[in-house]
């Protein structure tokens, strides 16, 4: 049987959106956050980027999503910035308190979505998704050759 045969590019799609947004309920009903929104600070948290270019590569954003996105959880009072010491062009970010706070509230509703996961696959299935997962993104985030090759 083929990926084409049983749409699993459109079922990934499908499946991926459906659990975002249920995700995002989810936290939404418990914060004035994204789920999104929240992984940023969890990068931020756990010292995994410092700067929006760090952050956005981490999860795999656009850079030009990342400033409204910041700037947005700079008036939530969740994030600061300053100027680089390094990089005076770049911006360096840090979680604030109430950054690291929302994040803990946000914990219980991302556990929940774990839980539906855990509920649907058995262990060896979710192995094997992840598993199949990091395949295909290591695979679909290789180079590709110049157009002149």
């Amino acid at each position: 049987m083929s990926a084409r045969k049983h749409r699993i590019y459109h079922r990934l799609q499908l499946a991926a959106h459906s659990m975002q947004k249920y995700a995002d309920r989810r936290v939404a009903a418990v914060s004035d956050l994204t789920t999104t929104q929240g992984a940023v600070l969890s990068v931020l948290v756990n010292g995994e980027g410092s700067t929006q270019k760090e952050v956005a590569a981490r999860l795999g954003l656009n850079e030009s999503a990342m400033t409204p996105m910041i700037e947005r959880l700079m008036r939530l009072g969740y994030v600061r910035r300053k100027r680089n010491e390094v990089d005076r062009r770049a911006w360096s970010l840090s979680a604030t308190p109430s950054g690291r706070a929302v994040l803990g509230d946000i914990r219980a509703p991302f556990q929940h979505v774990n839980k539906l996961i855990d509920a649907e696959l058995s262990p060896t299935q979710i192995k094997a998704l992840a598993s199949a997962l990091d395949r295909l993104i290591g695979a679909s985030s290789a180079e590709l050759p110049p157009k002149n090759q």
